[in-house]
């Protein structure tokens, strides 16, 4: 499996707590997975995607490379690497997790210590029949225009209305001004969203940018039932990785 690999050559599978969504603040063993089919212009993980040689737009303007930044484990190898930590809910994150869910199948049968089990998605690979019934949730995040990709790479209707129909799937949006709020009300509408589904997050990867667009982001949940989620760990730690 390619597993993002920290600057001391260990991959980046870490202790913490969830920062984001549904189960915000809850204790937490991350596996971060590299390579991505998405470009967002603010990702925060740009160095499982970005790599010297492509084409892609960052705002860090940094490309990264790829032999450098990713480390390839077997299944059995990271297993043992998330029961080293006494923590029963695993996030499989990224980059694109579901872009080797059939590795991921395989890590999880091997841990049954793993009792509640995240995914999260930018929601344009479809699950498979094998992987859709392991996660316990689902967090989707569709991209929005401000991630400065075009609709047709960062929305796959297909594999949103899938997600949709679960009810293990809740859905993520990252909000940078509040013209964003017309395509997240297009999205509910077309996915047939209740708002409570719904989790309206800041983009930021510092307190204050997170503070400024959190103030009427906030009263915009309140007022339209959407939930809010912040960004704790950036809150706590910064734009620190592995945290």
């Amino acid at each position: 499996m390619k597993v993002s690999r920290l600057a001391d050559g260990s991959p980046e599978i870490f202790h913490t707590l969830q920062g984001e969504g549904a189960s915000l603040g809850v204790p937490a063993v991350f596996l971060r997975l590299s390579l991505c089919n998405l470009h967002c212009q603010w990702c925060d993980t740009p160095y499982t995607w970005n790599w010297k040689q492509t084409p892609w737009k960052h705002q860090d303007g940094i490309k990264f490379s790829k032999a450098e930044q990713i480390i390839e484990l077997a299944p059995a190898e990271i297993a043992q690497l998330v029961s080293s930590y006494d923590c029963d809910r695993l996030v499989l994150t990224g980059g694109e997790p579901l872009l080797q869910q059939t590795e991921l199948a395989k890590l999880i049968r091997l841990l049954p210590g793993a009792s509640f089990i995240e995914v999260e998605t930018n929601g344009t690979q479809i699950p498979s029949d094998d992987f859709i019934g392991i996660p316990t949730q689902f967090n989707v995040s569709p991209k929005l225009s401000n991630s400065g990709m075009n609709e047709k790479l960062r929305l796959n209707f297909e594999a949103l209305e899938l997600f949709a129909s679960l009810k293990t799937a809740v859905f993520k949006y990252v909000v940078c001004n509040q013209a964003d709020l017309n395509e997240v009300k297009l999205l509910q509408s077309k996915l047939n969203l209740s708002s409570g589904r719904i989790y309206l997050m800041p983009e930021g990867r510092d307190a204050e940018t997170l503070q400024q667009r959190s103030l009427w982001l906030a009263d915009i949940c309140r007022d339209q039932g959407y939930r809010f989620s912040p960004r704790l760990h950036v809150l706590l730690w910064g734009n620190e990785r592995a945290k």
